[in-house]
């Protein structure tokens, strides 16, 4: 059974002492919210929202957007108990070493880098396209089918540096940042009242019709297994399109890898995680009421790619559109940063567990940082980034997201049982019942993802396994010290 040797929660906190690996604790309640936020307004908020009311939902959207907030409140207040309770890098990773087991923590370490770090090569794409549109750039920067995506390339560089300079700076370069992007959002929601119309929230709940769907590979897996015929609009089409909005949340989680790297992680953990997801939920719904209430639903202009600009294009405000590409460039930024940030922090959790070379895991003398990992991550996303077509690839990062959420979900309620001793500063309410209404949440979510997602997936969770049999198993710290008992 060595294949599934769980890590205890005492081993855990206690290596986070030791002086080659000991990540500088500077971080604050305020500071884990800046994160979260600063993660989670980014494409989601500022292309999601016109085009699921034009798919799927109409100005029921708003309802979408409600509802995929309550499912990752679900997963959230299960990470919240976890990273209060195991405060150590790596998340969702170090959670599953504690109660599944070393195979099942390796497999959702794999699973992150699709949430992490192609996460943050598909964003560092859309940040150098909304750059070179906003200052009327070359186009070849933002690259094309013969060339680099020059662009991307170098904010990924550029944060990269950031990142090893220290948590503290890029939680202060964040701030900045996020201030900016809210206070953009803010003048979506305040400015955009006074252009309302009720009769394009009207009616709130399209009929349902029949969706010319999709075949094949790219049919859901719902429609494939069950035979379930798609519709858009009406209550299906809400719920469809809350699938899709999920996206726009996918962040929060990350808040916890930085658990290690906070003053008062008891404290201050489930108030990063839970106050940034509040806050997004608000400022997502609102924005969703605005823009469907400014532009009909219907109208072409709302499946584009900029549908908050054309909303306020098509009521006379042209120069809103520079402000809202202003916001998004500063959206975009912190989110490749903090997914950054938290890939670094996964792998250095992996490679201080022996899973991957534990050379990896120095920290730097003076910044206090993972330098190295950061290093090659930095590398790795920038590659993606410049020389990797990424358009079908990041339907990966919701599946490998909501993965983790099921797999955290249903360690709280194993962690309950095989350790109630442990002093929990933050219960999940309702265990088993939230637990399992958060899995549920996900899966239903997953299975309205494509089959050629859910192929792609286990593919790389299947090269995933073969990398830990042929170095992880063999190399792991906690194995070596079992067999010569130690542990």
């Amino acid at each position: 059974m060595s294949l599934f040797r769980t890590k205890s929660v005492e081993r855990s906190i206690a290596e986070t002492d030791e002086p080659d690996h000991r990540l500088r604790k500077d971080l604050s309640a305020w500071d884990l919210t800046v994160f979260g936020v600063g993660v989670m307004i980014g494409t989601g908020i500022f292309v999601l929202t016109g085009q699921e009311a034009y798919r799927s939902a109409g100005p029921a959207i708003v309802i979408s957007f409600v509802l995929a907030g309550i499912a990752c409140a679900l997963a959230a207040v299960c990470y919240a108990e976890f990273a209060s309770t195991v405060p150590v890098a790596g998340s969702a990773y170090t959670f599953s070493y504690a109660t599944l087991g070393e195979l099942i923590a390796w497999i959702i370490g794999w699973d992150l880098v699709l949430e992490l770090a192609l996460g943050a090569a598909v964003v560092a794409r859309g940040w150098s396209a909304y750059l070179q549109s906003l200052l009327d750039l070359p186009t070849w920067l933002a690259g094309d089918a013969a060339r680099p995506d020059f662009g991307a390339i170098a904010i990924v560089v550029a944060l990269t540096a950031l990142g090893v300079l220290g948590t503290k700076l890029s939680g202060r370069f964040t701030s900045v940042l996020v201030v900016v992007k809210v206070a953009v959002v803010l003048f979506v929601v305040v400015a955009g009242l006074f252009f309302i119309k009720a009769s394009n929230l009207t009616p709130f709940v399209p009929p349902s019709k029949p969706s010319s769907g999709e075949s094949g590979l790219d049919s859901t897996l719902l429609q494939t297994v069950f035979g379930v015929e798609p519709t858009v609009f009406g209550i299906y089409g809400i719920i469809a399109a809350a699938s899709v909005v999920f996206f726009a949340f996918i962040g929060f989680d990350i808040v916890a890898t930085s658990a290690e790297e906070t003053r008062n992680p008891q404290r201050d953990m489930p108030r990063g995680i839970l106050g940034s997801l509040a806050i997004v939920t608000v400022l997502y719904a609102a924005v969703a009421f605005v823009v469907t209430g400014m532009l009909k639903y219907s109208d072409d202009r709302m499946n584009t790619a900029a549908p908050l600009a054309e909303a306020f294009s098509a009521n006379g405000l042209e120069w809103a559109s520079k402000i809202i590409s202003v916001g998004a460039v500063a959206g975009l930024t912190t989110v490749v940063l903090v997914l950054m940030l938290g890939q670094a922090r996964v792998l250095f959790a992996m490679s201080r567990d022996g899973l991957l070379p534990q050379g990896l895991a120095k920290v730097h003398p003076r910044f206090g940082t993972p330098y190295k990992i950061t290093i090659i991550t930095g590398a790795f996303v920038a590659v993606l980034a410049g020389f990797v077509p990424l358009s079908e690839l990041s339907k990966l990062v919701s599946i490998g997201t909501l993965f983790a959420f099921v797999v955290v979900s249903a360690g709280v309620i194993v962690l309950r049982r095989t350790r109630p001793d442990l002093d929990r500063s933050f219960r999940v309410p309702g265990v088993p019942l939230v637990p399992i209404l958060a899995i549920a949440a996900c899966v239903w979510l997953m299975v309205n993802l494509s089959v050629e997602t859910w192929l792609r997936f286990l593919v790389w969770m299947v090269l995933g396994v073969g990398l830990y049999v042929v170095y992880g198993r063999s190399h792991s710290r906690l194995g070596r010290d079992q067999a010569a008992g130690k542990a």
